[in-house]
């Protein structure tokens, strides 16, 4: 866990590169590398080495929630980064969550993701104008890769909604029987 969600690979791998011999490979090495990758394959832009993924941060917190429901909150865990300090997965999950949303909550004026882009870290005229990058650096928080992937990191709205209404699941179920009752009443007129 970085301080800005679940890394792509263990820090650890930052000094321990050597994962032994495997059948049929020989020598096997990884490398930890949080940001751009250092290598030309894939183009150079392909690395899961490290950097932080919106779409893997988002299907653990929602993994967690699961397990959570099923387990209940008298069920707790240590977490290493809270120096083993015990918290229920639900608390778990609000940890990642908050850590993801806070690539991009303003802090002292400077949001992690764009802290290098000049025009949104310096101007108060681009402060609320967002760039949704395809992954991150797992030290800093910056934005990387592709800048127009609104797609998966459009999920932190997800993530916000989720952590500051407390009954979400009540209320989809509520909006959802709304719904259908009005489309029903909709069709109804349209018969009449």
């Amino acid at each position: 866990m970085s301080p800005h969600g679940v890394r792509s690979v263990s820090r650890i791998h930052a000094e321990q590169r050597d994962l032994g011999v495997l059948p049929g490979v020989g020598r096997a090495l990884i490398e930890y590398v949080p940001g751009e990758s250092t290598s030309g394959l894939f183009g150079g832009n392909s690395n899961w080495r490290g950097p932080i993924w919106m779409p893997i941060n988002y299907s653990l917190v929602q993994a967690i929630e699961k397990f959570d429901r099923f387990l209940g909150e008298d069920f707790k865990v240590p977490v290493p980064c809270l120096d083993g300090r015990e918290l229920t997965l639900k608390e778990i999950a609000n940890l990642l969550a908050d850590r993801l949303v806070d690539l991009y909550r303003s802090n002292q004026g400077c949001r992690p993701a764009l802290a290098t882009q000049p025009p949104f870290a310096a101007s108060p005229h681009w402060k609320d104008l967002l760039l949704f990058y395809e992954y991150f650096h797992a030290e800093t928080g910056q934005g990387l890769g592709a800048a127009h992937q609104t797609g998966w990191t459009g999920l932190l709205a997800n993530l916000v909604m989720r952590r500051y209404r407390k009954d979400i699941p009540e209320f989809w179920s509520r909006q959802s029987a709304t719904g259908h009752a009005a489309a029903q009443a909709r069709a109804e007129l349209r018969v009449a």
